[in-house]
C-alpha cells in the first residue's frame, strides 16, 4: 500500500513556485491566496491566508507580501509604508498552532525574521541569484553560499550570454527566464517575477520531512558530491545521506577521483 504523504499548507502561495518544491520533496500540497491563481498546479483555495483553517495539515508555510520589506520599494519615499508587514502576525498564528512552519521573504525583511537561513540560486546551479530568507521552528541547514562570479542583468532586462537573470516587473524572454528559475510549468511574466525557485523549497522540504519523522534523528540532506549543485538523493528511513544526485554523478565523481590518484602516482 502506498504510504500517505504528509500534508503541507502553502499560504500566500501565488502561482506555486514554492509549492512545487515542497511537492517534489514529498508533500501533498494545498495552496491559499487572496487572489485567483489559474496557473497554480495543485489544490487551491481563494481565501484570506490569515484566517484559513490549519486543521488537517502537518506543516504550514507562508510567503507574506514582500513589498513592505523590499529594498526596491524603499527607494521611493514612503514606498514601504504603503504596504502591510504581516510576518509577525503570521508567526504568532503559526507558533500557536504547534506545527512545523516556514516563513519566506526577501532579504530586506531580515530584521523582522528570527534566525533565517538565506538561499541563493547559485547554490543550486540556477541562472538567477534571487536571495530569499527562510525562518522555521525546525532546524534548517544552508548550503555554502557560492561566490557570485557572473554579473546579473538589470531587473527586467533580458540576460545576455554570461549574465544571470533578474526577472522583475515586465520583462522579455519569458521562456528563458522560466528555465533559469527552474520552473517547468506555465507561468506569466508577473507570476515569475514573484516566484520562489522550486529548488529552494525542495531543499527545505526534504529537511521538514525528516523533522516530522520520529525515525530520523538528524538532518540528512546535502548537495551532490560531484559538484553539479543538484541535491543528492534522500536517504530512506533516516539512514546515511546519499552522496550523489544520479548514477551519472557517481560515475563522474569516481572518474575524477581515479584521475587524481593516477596523476599523483605518475608525479610521485
Amino acid at each position: 500500500m502506498e504510504r500517505k504523504k504528509p500534508r503541507l499548507l502553502d499560504l500566500c502561495c501565488k502561482a506555486g513556485g514554492a509549492s512545487m518544491g515542497y511537492y517534489r520533496a514529498g508533500f501533498e500540497v494545498v495552496g491559499v491566496d487572496s487572489e485567483p491563481q489559474p496557473n497554480y498546479p495543485f489544490t487551491f483555495h481563494q481565501a484570506d491566508a490569515l484566517t484559513f483553517p490549519l486543521d488537517g495539515f502537518d506543516v504550514v508555510v507562508v510567503s507574506p507580501p514582500c513589498q513592505g520589506y523590499s529594498s526596491i520599494a524603499a527607494c521611493r519615499k514612503g514606498g514601504r509604508e504603503k504596504h502591510p508587514r504581516l510576518i509577525e502576525g503570521f508567526r504568532s498564528r503559526l507558533q500557536a498552532s504547534g506545527r512545523p512552519y516556514v516563513i519566506e521573504n526577501v532579504v530586506g525583511a531580515r530584521e523582522y525574521m528570527q534566525n533565517p537561513i538565506m538561499l541563493c540560486g547559485n547554490m543550486f546551479g540556477l541562472r538567477v541569484y534571487r536571495h530569499r530568507l527562510f525562518e522555521s521552528n525546525a532546524e534548517l541547514l544552508q548550503p555554502d553560499h557560492v561566490k557570485h562570479v557572473w554579473r546579473a542583468a538589470q531587473p527586467g532586462a533580458i540576460a545576455r550570454v554570461g549574465e544571470y537573470w533578474s526577472p522583475a516587473g515586465k520583462f522579455g524572454g519569458l521562456e528563458a527566464a522560466r528555465a533559469a528559475m527552474g520552473i517547468d510549468w506555465k507561468m506569466t511574466v508577473v507570476e515569475i517575477a514573484n516566484a520562489v525557485p522550486p529548488l529552494y523549497t525542495e531543499w527545505i522540504g526534504r529537511q521538514l520531512l525528516q523533522a516530522l519523522s520520529s525515525r530520523r534523528q538528524a538532518i540528512r540532506v546535502q548537495l551532490c558530491e560531484c559538484g553539479c549543485r543538484q541535491m543528492a538523493k534522500s536517504a530512506p528511513n533516516g539512514g546515511r545521506p546519499g552522496k550523489y544526485a544520479t548514477d551519472v554523478c557517481r560515475v563522474r565523481a569516481n572518474r575524477a577521483k581515479n584521475a587524481s590518484v593516477t596523476k599523483l602516482v605518475n608525479t610521485g
